[in-house]
């Protein structure tokens, strides 16, 4: 339906509505509109407008003689209006407790633990994607052969987290190969990535010619078999599932059991996130606007953590459409903050 511009008394009303429904989840009359005594205007005034953003797509009668509900259109014009109005925490962000991570260096834990922290603060799931170790930038990295077929990569990222990673290759290297490529890398790569690497040797191997070290080609190998493997895993941490389940009556049960099937196969969650990533310090997506059928009575709070010159993942919360945003926002907002501080406080 095609949006129009709504006069400020309109967007009052939409407004007041959206959130007596967020409250109590049943369907608002004008009586109770009036009641809340922010508009002087009438019961038949606030009718009359209420049956106008009806018309315009912003609510619905879900019966007969009951009151309107938002639509999801109505919920978007209540968020967008929120992101522009909320003073979200970036500067007030309080960081994680000193030595979570930087005593210990181990990320995945200190990921563990924020999707807990989303889902008990939110009541909602929550989650963080994991960052992919090909794209993070390294100070120095190792090579160590652990079986024929199997290398682990240890790297130290620019802000002194040390990651690590089995890759499966079809490829044999010695020790002494593995040692050479690395001590290659760390030469002259310090501060990329390894897709980055990858996008190089690719473009200038064919160009070196007799200079060309014998391992050099096994290296290019390595990397693409780690690139590859990387995208079927999606490392995702969750939080909070037994919560959607107390929210049932919020969800289409068949929509439900489809969101818990992607919850199940982590993998398939985890891109389907991903596909929304940006550099929105909150988005917001509800549900049917996206066009995917299994999240269509959810709602998705998103955001991204990193350091200053990297963004590494996303975090965030899913629930059902009616939750309470204005808390939600500057919630996800502010977790996302303290994770980022807390990453950068390393370097």
């Amino acid at each position: 339906m095609k949006s129009v511009s709504l006069r400020s008394k309109d967007r009052l009303v939409l407004s007041l509505v959206v959130e007596s429904y967020l409250q109590e989840g049943k369907p608002v009359s004008s009586d109770l509109i009036t009641q809340r005594r922010a508009l002087p205007d009438s019961p038949a005034t606030i009718r009359n407008i209420m049956a106008k953003l009806e018309d315009q797509g912003y609510l619905f009668k879900p019966h007969t003689s009951a009151g309107r509900v938002p639509t999801d259109k109505g919920l978007r014009f209540y968020v967008n209006a929120l992101l522009e109005s909320i003073p979200l925490a970036r500067e007030r962000a309080v960081l994680f407790p000193k030595g979570s991570l930087a005593d210990s260096g181990d990320l995945n834990s200190l990921l563990g633990r924020v999707s807990l922290m989303l889902a008990e603060e939110s009541d909602n799931l929550g989650f963080v994607l994991s960052p992919r170790i090909s794209r993070i930038n390294f100070n120095h990295l190792r090579f160590i052969g652990v079986a024929e077929n199997k290398v682990m990569v240890i790297l130290l990222t620019t802000f002194n987290l040390v990651l690590n990673e089995i890759v499966f290759t079809s490829s044999y290297f010695t020790q002494h190969e593995l040692d050479e490529a690395a001590l290659y890398l760390n030469t002259g790569f310090r501060g990329k990535n390894l897709v980055t690497v990858l996008d190089y040797l690719a473009k200038e191997l064919p160009h070196f010619k007799r200079r060309t070290e014998p391992w050099l080609g096994k290296l290019v190998e390595l990397l693409k078999a780690y690139i590859n493997q990387e995208k079927q895993s999606d490392p995702i941490f969750l939080r909070g599932t037994a919560r959607l389940l107390d929210k049932a009556a919020e969800f289409h049960i068949e929509k439900l059991r489809a969101l818990f099937r992607h919850v199940e196969e982590k993998a398939r969650l985890a891109r389907l996130i991903s596909d929304f990533v940006s550099l929105d310090r909150v988005k917001v997506l509800i549900g049917s606007e996206e066009d995917l059928p299994d999240i269509a009575d959810c709602a998705l709070i998103l955001s991204h953590y990193g350091t200053e010159s990297q963004v590494l993942g996303s975090l965030g919360i899913i629930g059902p459409k009616r939750i309470p945003y204005q808390r939600i926002i500057p919630l996800v907002d502010s977790i996302a903050l303290r994770l980022s501080q807390t990453i950068s406080r390393n370097q």
